[in-house]
């Protein structure tokens, strides 16, 4: 024991003797500290960042001579040489530019913005701190090109070139290399359950199709957002902002978002952190009470079917529903509904925790990593109707080896939908609980009758009969509509109830190795990744009625790069990437991509790429099976036809005459074998013609193909920095929805029967999801400038034009949702120092006019504008920034989408502590 006890001191005495210190303070150009720099032994992944004061200090068990060097986005990287065991070394650096900064994201390696083969946006620790807007993930709407659509307070849907909804299955959203996308609904939620902002390290955007590396949702752009690794950013930080939105529907309501972030580097070995976030609001109230196309401008229409009211949805032709009754008008009358502030509290409110061990074994760059995520929050989701999204959780964990080299990963996603439920069954069914259909059109047809023959008008009978039909209506805030609103969210059958189940997820596994530290003449990267599906709605969502539906994908990927160096300052950069894709429904896919950088004298830099990608039909393209109201969703799953199945009543309308049984059962796939299309049907019912009827019979949805060329120009120009590209999208097998027909009794085509049928009204409308016959094609442009004026304020803006190639009016049935503005303008003016510790920031941007097209509804978008502003002050003895700040200063309420509420303006203050 005494021997080992000394052989112990003694290699203590030695490590001790062995190890070399470097300490400092590293500043700005102005004197001011600069913490979070990186410092890193050159030639090594040894390191350590400086603290909130600029300070630093490293201990290597390295022996002079060696070199340092200290890097910090934004500015210019210094290198200095160590020439002692102890010794102190200040850096001040430089501010840099845009060009300098590092992103991972064009080729899944470090390489400059400048150097990149596409285009890119970059979102770092400069831009977080200094944002205009509420929040980090909000001021990417401030990014050249970036389309954020504002489904609520707390759920933002981010697109680029065109082509969105709010379920945007077209863009992808990674966390740490995690597809955060909800598996459910097959797209990403915003930040509701992602990141807390003391944790984000940076956020880079790709925009347009990148499945050559990304596969198969990476269709219109990918967004990576990266956390701060705790061997690297250590202490406690934190943040609290407070204050108020305020709109015109809903007045003035509280807000607040708070956030911790803990990070602890036990050893050289070891290191650990943990987040915690919780934001709560009141969302934006939805009033939105104009009638829907093809129906009733107006409340007092007889056939309103209002965008924000829920239940009137439910209509009926009242003489067909009498019978024939001559003294009956032929006209459709629907049900009263319920506004949509009476079926929601609209609480907004995000509850997020994460968690991450990081283990290095050899205190080098192979590092193993456990992260885990789970998020809970309520919110409003818009899709083919409204959801009241109530006590969502969603849950991630990852387990991922890597270093500087290679990564392989591993993670599930899961999801619980909580309390949540559909709004406009919840009113459809209230109305059911006090009084059926059918007894609602009896009485409403008998009063009428009874009216017209004792002298009154149309008019004056339409109104009588109304409110003979309403007697006994649930009125909102009584405890008897309260009872049955309680019942009617809690029942999952949406014959009486409105509640959705879901408890899905997914497995992912992917691996990358970069095999450009073994040799000189060429960098090549392998890859591949795997993922599982298990859908588990209980049939609410899905056709999953007896048990969950899984399938699965994989991929594998390659790219080469090379640098050739031409002389005279000049460089060109050639870039080759393939990705082989499968699904186990359709045919494998390959996605090449090539791309060429020329640079000349560092300052400026042409890119060149051509691309193909593909998307995958989604979850729901292939296996919904939902009922909406005014049409059925089924999926285009061959296995998926036949699951959807309900029984129809035909009697009442007295159509046994023509020889059919009074009940009848139709399954999903009459939509895609026995249909005509709605416009047809349209058109039919105005001219009486049977030859307008045209057959529909959607064909299976197959995947979305799309090749894509881009040209584009960064570099310096004296003081501005400018970035600008073209693009050229073609699309082929556009996958969209089709609304069909299905009649009940009858083969479409045989002029007879099926006719009848649509006459009469005993057919049942489907949305199907298939490939488009048309060509769909899309281009655009961007253009950014950024510069120094005044001496050291940052003036910066961007135009962006965007522009859909598709003839709508030779496909009415086809809905591309384009949903984007054909120009865009954004600017942004600041100073991070306008006197010492002292900065402000505004940011403003317009968008034109655009039609906005969706399942919910389609209309206008009128052009809007917006300003935001903060000013920020920071009290270095604290380690503190203070900011004050408000979104949509000059209080123009606009709107993105046709459905969701109003953007109101927001007025907030926050105390940030700690955050390097």
């Amino acid at each position: 024991m005494k021997t080992i006890l000394k052989i112990m001191m003694l290699l203590s005495v030695t490590l001790t003797y062995a190890q070399t210190t470097v300490s400092g303070k590293i500043t700005d150009g102005t004197g001011q500290p600069l913490p979070g720099a990186n410092v890193i032994i050159v030639g090594t992944s040894t390191g350590t960042i400086s603290d909130f004061d600029g300070d630093y200090s490293l201990t290597t068990s390295q022996s002079p001579p060696f070199s340092i060097q200290v890097s910090s986005v934004g500015f210019e990287s210094v290198t200095k040489q160590v020439t002692s065991a102890t010794q102190t070394i200040d850096f001040q650096l430089q501010e840099g530019t845009s060009l300098d900064e590092v992103v991972i994201s064009a080729s899944r390696t470090p390489e400059r913005v400048f150097e990149s083969p596409v285009t890119v946006e970059r979102f770092g620790l400069k831009e977080i701190k200094n944002t205009a807007s509420a929040g980090f993930y909000d001021g990417l709407e401030n990014l050249k090109g970036v389309d954020v659509n504002t489904n609520s307070l707390t759920f933002k849907s981010i697109n680029t070139r065109g082509f969105a909804t709010f379920a945007n299955t077209r863009f992808m959203q990674l966390v740490d290399g995690m597809d955060n996308s909800s598996p459910a609904l097959n797209f990403p939620i915003g930040n509701l359950v992602g990141m807390n902002e003391t944790d984000v390290l940076s956020v880079e955007l790709l925009p347009g199709a990148a499945s050559a590396l990304y596969g198969a949702n990476a269709f219109n752009g990918i967004l990576f957002m990266r956390s701060k690794n705790p061997f690297d950013f250590q202490g406690i930080s934190g943040y609290h902002k407070q204050g108020i939105t305020s709109q015109d529907a809903s007045g003035d309501n509280t807000y607040r978002d708070s956030g911790i972030r803990m990070a602890y580097k036990f050893s050289d070995y070891f290191a650990a952190k943990v987040n915690f976030g919780w934001l709560k609001g009141t969302d934006w109230t939805a009033n939105n009470y104009d009638g829907k196309p093809g129906g009733g401008a107006t409340r007092a229409s007889i056939d309103y079917d209002g965008y924000n009211i829920y239940g009137d949805e439910v209509s009926t032709n009242i003489r067909a529903a009498s019978g024939g009754l001559g003294v009956i008008p032929d006209v459709l009358v629907s049900r009263t509904g319920y506004e949509e502030r009476d079926l929601t509290d609209y609480n907004a409110e995000s509850v997020k925790a994460d968690w991450g061990l990081y283990l290095r074994p050899w205190a080098n760059d192979f590092e193993i990593q456990y992260v885990g995520k789970i998020g809970t929050g309520s919110t409003i989701y818009q899709g083919t109707n409204r959801y009241a999204i109530t006590n969502f959780t969603q849950q991630q964990h990852k387990l991922e080896v890597r270093n500087d080299n290679f990564f392989v990963r591993g993670y599930v996603v899961s999801d619980n939908a909580g309390d949540s439920y559909d709004m406009v069954f919840t009113g459809i069914n209230i109305n059911r609980a006090w009084k059926s259909d059918q007894q609602w059109f009896g009485e409403y047809i008998q009063t009428f009758a009874g009216a017209t023959f004792s002298g009154a008008t149309e008019a004056e009978a339409h109104a009588a009969a109304r409110a003979v039909a309403e007697t006994g209506r649930l009125v909102p805030g009584t405890p008897e509509f309260k009872a049955a609103f309680d019942r009617i969210i809690k029942d999952p059958d949406f014959a009486t109830g409105s509640q959705f189940k879901d408890e899905s997820k997914y497995y992912h596994a992917d691996a990358n190795y970069n095999f450009s530290h073994l040799w000189d003449a060429i960098d090549i990267q392998v890859g591949g990744s795997y993922r599982k599906y298990e859908l588990n709605s209980s049939g609410t969502i899905y056709t999953d009625f007896d048990g969950s539906i899984p399938y699965s994908e994989f991929g594998v990927y390659t790219q080469l790069q090379k640098e050739f160096d031409l002389g005279a300052e000049m460089k060109l950069k050639l870039t080759g990437s393939a990705r082989y894709d499968k699904s186990e429904f359709f045919d494998g896919f390959l996605s090449p991509r090539i791309s060429a950088g020329f640079t000349v004298n560092q300052n400026h830099n042409i890119r060149a790429s051509v691309q193909t990608g593909f998307r995958n039909p989604t979850t729901q393209d292939l296996f919904i099976g939902l009922d909406a109201g005014r049409a059925i969703l089924v999926g285009s799953a061959p296995s998926n036809l036949d699951r959807y199945v309900r029984d129809y009543d035909i009697s009442a309308a007295g159509q046994i005459g023509f020889g059919q049984p009074a009940q009848i059962s139709q399954s999903g796939g009459a939509a895609y074998t026995n249909s005509y299309l709605a416009s047809s049907a349209t058109a039919f019912a105005q001219s009486g013609n049977p030859a307008d009827l045209e057959i529909g019979n959607s064909a299976l949805v197959t995947p979305e193909k799309i090749t894509t060329a881009e040209v584009g120009y960064r570099g310096k120009i004296d003081r501005v920095i400018v970035d600008m590209s073209v693009y050229y999208n073609k699309y082929q097998d556009f996958i969209s929805g089709e609304v069909v027909i299905a009649p009940f009794y009858g083969t479409v085509g045989d002029n007879s029967l099926s006719v009848m049928a649509i006459a009469n009204g005993d057919y049942q409308a489907y949305q199907t999801y298939t490939n488009s016959k048309a060509d769909v094609n899309s281009y655009g442009g961007s253009i950014g400038l950024s510069t120094k004026v005044f001496g050291n304020f940052d003036l910066g803006g961007s135009y962006t034009y965007t522009k859909q190639d598709f003839d709508q009016a030779a496909f009415p049935d086809f809905k591309t949702s384009f949903n984007t503005p054909e120009h865009k303008v954004k600017v942004n003016f600041g100073n991070t120092e306008l006197f010492k510790n002292f900065g402000f920031n505004t940011a403003w941007r317009w968008s034109d006019d655009y039609y906005w097209q969706a399942t919910f509804g389609d209309g206008d978008i009128p052009a809007y504008h917006a300003l935001d502003a903060q000013i920020n002050f920071t009290v270095p003895s604290l380690k503190s920034t203070f900011k004050a700040g408000a979104t949509n200063v000059l209080g123009k309420e606009y709107f993105t989408a046709i459905g969701p509420g109003s953007i109101g303006s927001m007025y907030y203050v926050s105390w940030t502590i700690n955050n390097l």
